[in-house]
């Protein structure tokens, strides 16, 4: 590790795990940290997430690979199913030889434990200063530091501002301006503990049930002690990106066609929570002088590739190798990490898109979707995914 840089830190907007991750890629740069958090304390609200090889990879580059393998659960397969009739659509093994193509698993773990992996990093290195309560209102800047100005009037100084403040990103807002695209689907996420899950479902896998414009995911969490249980639908009403507790009976009412096995799922839970979900158009300029967006406030996507995570963590660790090979020049590291990630998220984003688009497909598509990878053997999955998994801190900068 470098010595400290600059006598002004840097400043991080937002303590979830972009901004967390980027805290531990600047450290082990040689630079001081203070994060900016708007809530009251650190953490993470939602359920389980999934982790693909390049996740690892990125965990492995912060220093924390160790603490999130130990709380993940590893699955043997990814299987799609039919939600109408059951039928499996695909299954991709992620045993052994998944492993040693992407030289890394694929796990799912809960999200507040991927967090905790991080935080315990950052703890543990002792230059990072955390400020909660603290919500971003203004960023001014001069040729020497960024000044940032809070919603209680207080100012803080730093030699440069990410801002991974998230998908209402206060930093975009104020660089970038542009709305949201609101997608229509509503996504209802629960955590059901083992006992109360049906048995003939404890698979370990990341399983999904793909249907008419809706599909179903569970996935086993916390040594098999809990199911993540995740349910997709095109909502009748006219949405708002929001977060808010979610109504069984809602859930209830889009899933009247579905087949008996998978309706299971809809009928666990006892308390939802609800986001009505968005992204935004993929943008070709996220650093503006000392200031760079990252993590979803620079490319936020929609559920449907189970990237949001492992990309920030990516986004941080680039930023941090950016920063190593410019030697500390801001407007350099800044030029190159955008450059760095710009297509490969943007990418994320668009095939996410699609992908929604071909989970819930109806009528003749539907059939055509089921016939998509019928037959295909796991090195051809595997050479489909080879983009998205490849990805290593020590490939992680374009030319």
């Amino acid at each position: 590790m470098n010595q400290v840089r600059d006598k002004l830190p840097v400043l991080v907007a937002g303590g979830g795990i972009g901004g967390l991750a980027t805290a531990l890629a600047l450290v082990r740069q040689g630079y001081s940290v203070k994060v900016l958090e708007q809530a009251a304390q650190l953490g993470e609200i939602g359920a389980g997430l999934q982790v693909g090889p390049n996740g690892f990879a990125a965990f492995d580059a912060l220093g924390v690979g160790e603490q999130a393998r130990r709380r993940a659960v590893y699955t043997d397969y990814m299987v799609m199913h039919d939600a109408i009739d059951a039928s499996r659509v695909g299954h991709i093994p992620t045993g052994e030889a998944f492993r040693q193509r992407f030289g890394n698993p694929y796990a799912v773990i809960h999200r507040a434990d991927a967090h905790k992996s991080l935080l315990e990093g950052v703890m543990a290195c002792g230059q990072v200063d955390v400020a909660v309560s603290t919500t971003v209102e203004r960023v001014l800047q001069d040729e020497h530091g960024v000044t940032v100005i809070d919603r209680n009037g207080a100012e803080h100084r730093g030699a440069a501002l990410i801002g991974a403040d998230g998908v209402k990103s206060a930093v975009r807002a104020q660089f970038v301006g542009d709305e949201a695209r609101v997608s229509g689907h509503v996504v209802y996420r629960a955590v059901v503990n083992k006992d109360d899950f049906p048995a003939d479902l404890r698979w370990n896998a990341a399983a999904i049930w793909v249907g008419p414009n809706c599909h179903l995911v569970h996935y086993p969490l916390r040594g098999g002690e809990q199911y993540n249980v995740v349910v997709t639908l095109h909502s009748r009403e006219k949405e708002e990106w929001s977060v808010r507790e979610g109504s069984r009976e809602e859930v209830q009412s889009y899933f009247t066609d579905i087949c008996p096995q998978a309706r299971q799922l809809i009928d666990l839970p006892k308390d939802w929570k609800r986001w009505a979900t968005a992204d935004r158009e993929p943008i070709a300029n996220w650093t503006f002088g000392r200031v760079a967006l990252l993590g979803d406030a620079a490319h936020p996507t929609l559920q449907y590739l189970a990237q949001g995570a492992c990309m920030a963590m990516e986004d941080g660790v680039t930023l941090g190798e950016a920063l190593r090979v410019h030697n500390g020049d801001w407007t350099a590291a800044f030029a190159h990490y955008q450059r760095s990630r710009v297509a490969r998220t943007a990418r994320v984003v668009l095939s996410a898109r699609e992908m929604g688009r071909i989970f819930h497909a109806k009528g003749v598509e539907r059939l055509v979707r089921n016939d998509l990878w019928k037959g295909r053997s796991p090195e051809r999955f595997y050479d489909a995914v080879e983009w998205l998994y490849g990805w290593r801190e020590e490939n992680c900068l374009a030319p």
